[in-house]
């Protein structure tokens, strides 16, 4: 009896060494892809992003395409039919098909805990517990997928996956899973860095889009 215990403490060591060793691995692949990414003066990045929620019989199909200009905290996003402006103090969202312009002080995207396509390469800075996932083959690279838990136990996100180009140290691929059940995709599918961008990309120009006969509230 005394020998079987031993050995469900010496198992229960090892799973908390291996446990620690995975999440170890973990923070340090992606303080070395914050590095590497923090490090650009800006990012030019097209991606795909698809919705699946089996419970509720919902599924994008085909994925739905995006493409995001970020410098610092700068950032023009064009996605799900709108263009989204944010020069680090004032969000602007235009939607083309409404012919409407909302301006709003600060970044709303940061409220309700979504990661939006502004946030994939900072989101999991803070808030996460994270392990060491699979090495997979995708697309004719390797993908090493760490996994993300929120550390609020009342977020409206379970869980996480977040898919890391070994090669490159870029991410590739991120899936979050609500508490709805539903799972988004982001799949980065362009990705060019220090670009020569002009200031204007990240400013919103009134005047025009007055003439085009938009509602700017």
């Amino acid at each position: 009896m005394k020998k079987i215990g031993l050995l469900f403490i010496g198992l229960f060591i090892s799973i908390s060494v291996v446990g620690q060793s995975k999440s170890s691995d973990a923070k340090k692949l992606l303080d070395e892809v914050s590095s590497k990414m923090g490090a650009y003066k800006n990012m030019v990045i097209g991606f795909n992003s698809s919705l699946v929620n089996k419970a509720a019989g919902i599924t994008n199909d085909p994925p739905i395409r995006g493409e995001i200009t970020l410098s610092g905290e700068k950032y023009n996003l064009d996605y799900l039919g709108n263009t989204f402006i944010f020069d680090g103090k004032k969000l602007v969202v235009i939607n083309q098909d409404e012919k409407e312009v909302s301006i709003t002080n600060g970044n709303i995207e940061e409220e309700d805990g979504f990661i939006y396509p502004s946030k994939l390469l900072t989101f999991y800075k803070e808030g996460y517990n994270y392990t060491m996932g699979d090495l997979k083959n995708s697309n004719g690279r390797k993908v090493q997928y760490i996994n993300l838990t929120p550390i609020d136990s009342n977020s409206d996100i379970v869980k996480v996956q977040l898919g890391i180009d070994a090669k490159t140290k870029h991410i590739y691929k991120l899936t979050q899973i609500g508490s709805n059940g539903a799972e988004t995709t982001f799949t980065i599918t362009k990705f060019k860095s220090d670009q020569p961008i002009s200031e204007k990309t990240f400013s919103f120009d009134k005047a025009k889009y007055t003439k085009l006969g938009y509602y700017i509230d």
